[in-house]
């Protein structure tokens, strides 16, 4: 395999969990928030989706590099490390919603729609970002 063939199986690989999150997220704007198991599946989700993007973030990287595409190693490398600072901060922000929801604080409902709307917007970004750089991947030979 051609080093622009490994290259866009990285994207491929890089592409799975963001385009898995990118058509399931949206289905959960259907129901409602103040469901407890609706909102744990979704924390799932979410925790599931920063987990496999910076596992394929670090396998990108590494692909990128191997193939002598240092620019877009970094890249992936910022990818990577920002999923893995979000899943963090995501989750963290989450639970405490999921607490005061619980508390029986009702404006929690909506801050936690506001988080899935920000995590579907981050992700819609990213991965225009990725799709938009296909073109350039392959016409970058070592």
């Amino acid at each position: 395999m051609t080093s622009d063939g490994i290259a866009l199986a990285a994207i491929v690989i890089l592409l799975f969990p963001m385009g898995y999150f990118f058509l399931a997220a949206p289905a959960f704007l259907l129901v409602k928030l103040d469901i407890p198991q609706v909102t744990q599946l979704l924390r799932g989700m979410f925790n599931a989706h920063f987990l496999m993007t910076s596992i394929a973030g670090v396998i990108g990287t590494l692909t990128f590099a191997l193939t002598g595409r240092p620019v877009f190693a970094i890249g992936v490398a910022l990818l990577a490390a920002f999923a893995v600072w979000a899943r963090g901060w995501f989750l963290r922000q989450w639970d405490a919603q999921l607490s005061a929801r619980d508390a029986g604080d009702a404006a929690a409902v909506r801050r936690l729609r506001r988080l899935h709307w920000g995590g579907m917007l981050c992700n819609a970004v990213v991965l225009a970002a990725i799709v938009s750089s296909i073109p350039y991947v392959s016409a970058t030979s070592a």
